[in-house]
């Protein structure tokens, strides 16, 4: 009855997110040239090897809900260029964080897993993503501190930063987002004690790093 609990808990901040949104950020017009400016930075700030973005992301059609149809993007409703989720995942992408994703306003999911992007995750990304349930940056190359600001995003249920190179502690103030259902930080250069989690998160969230340490008992045979 517990676990149902939180899953109808997500369900109902998911609900109040999408009904909030509906008011936020001005008329529909702005929000839509301003999703539609963001995803062509995106475009525009990643090498597309494969040509996956390219060979769908054609800006040349205007119409209402033309960026719905994308390649990896889904919209609030299909004849609205209003920005759902991205998921770009086993592209073949390289390059940097993309930091005009916070023009997609209404963004609930990013997933940019599993591709050849590199540097850090930018400090302020709460700002950049104030509304995200979900954000897979996992098998990637980042590097770098994990950003503070993440515990701002406050509607977060998986986070997964796994297989990376991100190195320096784990902020403790993550333990404060209590929506957490997956989190993954495993494989790689952390150092320091784990978060203290309300919810359920295993030892396995935290394998192959350097020097972690925590409460859990099978942590160290993870560091040896």
């Amino acid at each position: 009855m517990v676990l149902k609990g939180k899953y109808f808990a997500i369900l109902a901040h998911t609900l109040i997110l999408h009904v909030g949104l509906v008011f936020l950020g001005g008329s529909s017009s702005f929000a839509n040239e301003s999703d539609i400016y963001c995803l062509r930075t995106i475009k525009d700030s990643l090498e597309d090897t494969y040509n996956h973005l390219s060979s769908s992301w054609n800006f040349e059609n205007n119409t209402e809900g033309f960026i719905c149809k994308f390649k990896g993007v889904e919209c609030w409703h299909p004849d609205e260029n209003r920005v759902l989720n991205i998921s770009l995942s086993d592209m073949g992408l390289k390059g940097e964080f993309p930091h005009g994703i916070g023009n997609c306003t209404s963004l609930a999911s990013l997933d940019l897993s599993s591709n050849k992007l590199s540097g850090s995750i930018p400090s302020n990304i709460s700002d950049k993503l104030p509304f995200v349930t979900s954000l897979d940056l996992s098998s990637n190359s980042f590097s770098g501190e994990i950003p503070l600001s993440l515990a701002n995003c406050t509607y977060l249920n998986v986070l997964k930063l796994d297989h990376n190179q991100l190195t320096g502690m784990i902020p403790p103030q993550l333990a404060r987002l209590n929506q957490i259902q997956k989190f993954s930080v495993s494989n790689n250069l952390l150092s320091g004690p784990v978060p203290s989690f309300d919810s359920t998160v295993t030892a396995e969230s935290y394998a192959n790093n350097i020097r972690l340490w925590g409460a859990f008992e099978i942590l160290p045979k993870y560091y040896q």
